[in-house]
C-alpha cells in the first residue's frame, strides 16, 4: 500500500506544486517527503503499519518549506 500512496502523493505534487518529483525506494515500511535533502515528512513507526501522512498534509509540508 505504501508503494501506491507514494505514487499518488508524487503525483499529486507535480499537479499541484507543478514541479519535479523524485522517487526513491526506501526499505519495507519508510515513507518520507524529502525537499533539497531535507527531510520534511516521516511516516515514522506508522508507516510500517500502513499508517501514511495524508496527500493533503505532505502538500502542505513541501510548500511550507518551499515558501519558508
Amino acid at each position: 500500500m505504501s508503494g501506491l500512496h507514494a505514487v499518488r502523493v508524487a503525483a499529486r505534487l507535480r499537479r499541484e506544486m507543478r514541479s519535479e518529483v523524485d522517487m526513491v525506494h526506501g526499505r519495507y515500511g519508510e515513507f518520507k517527503v524529502l525537499v533539497d535533502g531535507e527531510t520534511v515528512i516521516d511516516g515514522g513507526a506508522f508507516a510500517a503499519l500502513g499508517v501514511l501522512p495524508s496527500g493533503r498534509r505532505v502538500v502542505d509540508a513541501v510548500r511550507s518549506t518551499l515558501s519558508g
